[in-house]
C-alpha cells in the first residue's frame, strides 16, 4: 500500500532566509526520495513565503518545487495544495500548469478508512481581534481586485517586504514553544470541533511552526506539522500507522 504524506510551512523565496536555493533544493529532493512510494502529498499551506497570483503574471521563481510538484502530478501522485496565511493568493495557476488538487478552506476527508481534519490552521479558534480582522481583510475579494491593480513589479515587491518582516520578527523573538492545552488555541479547537464531530481521527495542522503529536481521546488525534526551514518535518500515514518524521538527507527513506 502506497503512503500518504502531509507537511507545511516551507516558506519558499523568505527574503530572511539565506541561501533560498538550497532552501529549495532540500524540498525538492524530499519530494523526489517519496515519489515512488506516494499516493498522494498534502502540502498545508504556507509553502510559498508571498504568492500573489495576476492574471498573466505569476512569482519569479521556485522552478525546482514547480517543476517536482508538476512531475509528481504526471505519475499520477495526488497533490493537494492548501492556501495558507502567506500564500492565500492563489489563483488557478498551479491547478492548471502543476495539476494539484486546490484546497482554500480546511478539508476533512477519509484516508485508507480514517476521517482526516486537514488545515492550515491560522484563524482557527483564534482570539485576536487584530489578527482577525486583517486575515478577514487579506480574504476581503474587493481588497483582494484592489491590490491585484497594483502593478507587479511593486505589489510582489511589497508583498514580499512585509513577508520578509514577519519572519525576521519570528526569527528574531522565536517561534512560542507549546503552550500546552488549555492555551494552544489549534488544541481548544480541535477540541470544540469534536463535540458536533465525534468521527474525526486525525487533525493535521501547519502555522504553529511547532511539532506536536497530542491525543485528545482514545480515538482522535492531534498533529501539529512543524516546518520546512529549520525542523524539517513531515507526517506519514501507511494505511494503518501515523508517524511525524524529521527529513535527514541521506538517512530517510520513503
Amino acid at each position: 500500500m502506497k503512503k500518504v504524506y502531509f507537511l507545511s510551512d516551507a516558506h519558499l523565496g523568505c527574503l530572511a532566509i539565506s541561501h533560498r536555493r538550497m532552501h529549495e533544493r532540500r524540498l525538492v529532493r524530499f519530494l523526489d526520495c517519496i515519489k515512488q512510494n506516494a499516493a498522494a502529498v498534502y502540502l498545508l499551506g504556507d509553502m510559498f513565503d508571498f504568492w500573489h497570483e495576476y492574471r498573466t503574471v505569476v512569482p519569479k521563481g521556485f522552478t525546482r518545487f514547480l517543476g517536482k510538484v508538476s512531475e509528481l502530478t504526471d505519475r499520477g501522485v495526488e497533490v493537494h495544495f492548501f492556501t495558507g496565511n502567506h500564500d492565500l493568493w492563489v489563483g488557478d495557476y498551479l491547478e492548471r500548469e502543476c495539476g494539484v488538487t486546490l484546497h482554500r478552506d480546511s478539508c476533512t476527508t477519509e484516508i485508507y478508512g480514517n476521517i482526516f481534519y486537514l488545515a492550515h490552521g491560522d484563524g482557527l479558534g483564534s482570539s485576536d481581534r487584530k489578527y482577525r480582522m486583517l486575515r478577514r481583510l487579506f480574504h476581503n475579494p474587493t481588497c483582494q481586485r484592489l491590490f491585484a491593480a497594483v502593478h507587479p513589479r511593486w505589489g510582489v515587491a511589497l508583498g514580499r517586504a512585509w513577508a520578509r518582516h514577519s519572519r525576521l520578527k519570528h526569527m528574531e523573538h522565536g517561534e512560542p514553544e507549546y503552550m500546552g492545552e488549555e492555551r494552544e488555541e489549534l488544541v481548544a479547537f480541535a477540541k470544540d470541533y469534536l463535540h458536533t464531530h465525534p468521527d474525526i481521527n486525525y487533525f493535521l495542522f501547519g502555522h504553529r511552526h511547532i511539532e506536536l503529536d497530542l491525543m485528545l481521546t482514545r480515538e482522535t488525534r492531534l498533529l501539529i506539522l512543524g516546518d520546512w526551514i529549520s525542523r524539517f518535518t513531515y507526517a506519514v500515514y501507511d494505511g494503518e500507522h501515523l508517524f511525524l518524521e524529521n527529513y535527514i538527507e541521506g538517512e530517510t527513506r520513503p
